[in-house]
């Protein structure tokens, strides 16, 4: 129990947190990074299968 009240006692007198309008700048910069990965993993992930699916139409 007492990890517990030590955890809340450092958040509260230790850790700087972010101004609102950082923390909103840093939420959309995540978000965009988020969006950008997804669609460079979609990319791949469609020229992959396209290439696969090109390799077993030559083997039949």
């Amino acid at each position: 129990m007492s990890y517990i009240k030590e955890s809340f006692g450092e958040l509260k007198n230790n850790v700087t947190w972010p101004t609102l309008v950082n923390a909103q700048k840093l939420t959309v910069l995540v978000a965009v990074f988020s969006i950008l990965f997804s669609l460079a993993i979609w990319g791949v992930d469609t020229v992959f299968s396209k290439l696969v699916d090109a390799y077993f139409s030559l083997m039949n």
